[in-house]
Order: C-alpha cells, then structure tokens, then sequence
C-alpha cells in the first residue's frame, strides 16, 4: 500500500534521518536462504526493501545482479515464488515496505489486473518495472490504482527537463533516481554527471515530482551512503549486499547491511 511507504518517509523525515533501501533478489540462491535473509533485513535497519523478480534477460542489471537471478531461476524461483515470499514476509513484519523490482514480461504475462491484485494480497506496495517506459504503463497504471499499489519510476541523469515531467507524471511512494549511467554495481567514480552534482540532480527531481527521492547504482561503501544520504531522501544498495551475500554468506552480507543503514541513518 502506498500508505505504507508515504508512512515510512514521514516518520523517517521526522527524525532527520534519509531511509535505507536494501535490494536482494527474490530466490538467491534458493527460497529458503533468500526468504530467511528478507525476514532478517528490517531488524538490521532496512526501512523499505526491493525484491527482485529473476527475468531471463535482465538489460539493466550488472553482472552480479544478473547471475543472482540465474541463480534464483535455476532454483525454480518465479514471479509467483517472489509475490509468495512477500506473503511469508508479512506474516511476521507488517509495517516494513516491499517494492518488487523486475522486467514487464512476467507481469505482462501474468495480465496486469492479476498481477496487481496478487500483489496486493501478498502485501506488496509497489514495482519498479524498469523496461517499461511512461508512455506505455497506462494500463498497469491504472490496475495499480485500483489497488493501491505505487508504480515507482526511475530517473537519470540524462532524464532531461522536457522529459522529467513525463517520467514522474503517476508515480506514487518515490522517485528512484540512477546515479550514473550503465547498469547496477558499475563504478560510480567513473560516471559522474557532467557539473551537476547528485544534490543538484535530487532537487531537480523532486521539485518535478513532489515526492521523495532515493538515489541508487553505484553505492557499495557505508562511506558512500552517508554522503549521498545527506542530500538525498533515502539511499538504495543492491549488488554489494547481493554480492556479499553469495561470496561470503547471510551473516556477513546482513552485518554489511547493518552498517549500510547506520551510515544512512547518520549513525555510528
């Protein structure tokens, strides 16, 4: 629900402090490690979380993000698998948001009504549906609607002022801004927006929108979250926390995600 999310940034807004959004992908390496890590994230200082929805051709994902979900698919992981993880999840937390994260054709596939309503009674909140542009999610827009669902956009750097009102036109929750060019877990050093700094970019965004705006791609450091926290209303950390996670195990990557958040929350 979108009460949800707008709940979490006020209180949040309330206490000074930017929200961590942590992303794991739905399935990795198997339902059970991956069900157990998404139970554990809110207690290690998640306030919104993204679940990935494995695709077979996954354009905007690094590589590690693209081998978590050939992992996942390989474990039988589906959009059905990922909205009944979220199911499992709200039986114990029912306050933490969950925007699934993925590609138009499994929801295509699935119809958007369905898929909206199976969201909805699996607790979900939103999608980030990253392949599908404005000017064609006026169907699933207005499915979502009807359930109360946010359909979170993405906006970039090249996301130029004559496009920016078209890219937040409908979106509910937030504005998901990209960083930097590329595909997720690249080298935010080696793309920087040209004279316009992150701060710059956020306000541009949320003026257009009037909404919060989280900023992602390329934050991997506690050290590079508590920057970008400072001038943004929540930071996004996926493939270092998925990466951790393969290499080194749940605990390890659940101690990352601990310090991720405290970095964002201003904290030791």
């Amino acid at each position: 629900m979108t009460l949800r999310i707008d709940q979490t940034f006020s209180d949040l807004k309330a206490q000074n402090k930017a929200a961590f959004v942590a992303y794991i992908m739905g399935g990795d390496p198997d339902r059970e490690a991956s069900q157990n890590m998404l139970n554990a994230l809110p207690e290690h200082g998640v306030d919104i979380i993204e679940l990935g929805i494995p695709f077979t051709d996954p354009m905007a994902d690094g590589p590690v993000i693209e081998d978590a979900g050939i992992r996942a698919r390989k474990s039988g992981t589906t959009l059905k698998t990922v909205l009944e993880m979220a199911k499992e999840f709200r039986t114990k937390n029912t306050t933490t948001p969950i925007i699934v994260m993925g590609y138009c054709n499994p929801i295509h596939h699935m119809g958007y009504e369905a898929f909206s309503q199976a969201a909805r009674d699996a607790g979900v909140d939103g999608a980030i549906i990253v392949d599908l542009p404005p000017e064609e999610d006026t169907e699933l827009r207005a499915a979502f609607d009807v359930h109360d669902l946010a359909l979170i956009r993405l906006a970039t750097p090249t996301t130029n002022a004559q496009r920016l009102p078209k890219v937040v036109e409908g979106t509910k929750g937030f504005v998901y801004y990209v960083s930097m060019t590329g595909v997720t877990g690249a080298n935010n050093t080696a793309n920087k927006e040209k004279g316009t700094s992150i701060k710059e970019q956020v306000a541009r965004v949320k003026e257009a929108a009037n909404l919060p705006v989280v900023v992602g791609f390329g934050v991997k450091t506690p050290e590079r979250a508590r920057v970008v926290a400072k001038d943004a209303d929540g930071v996004v950390v996926g493939t270092a926390i998925v990466k951790t996670m393969f290499e080194d195990g749940p605990e390890v990557a659940l101690k990352l995600v601990k310090s991720l958040a405290d970095a964002t929350h201003g904290e030791t």
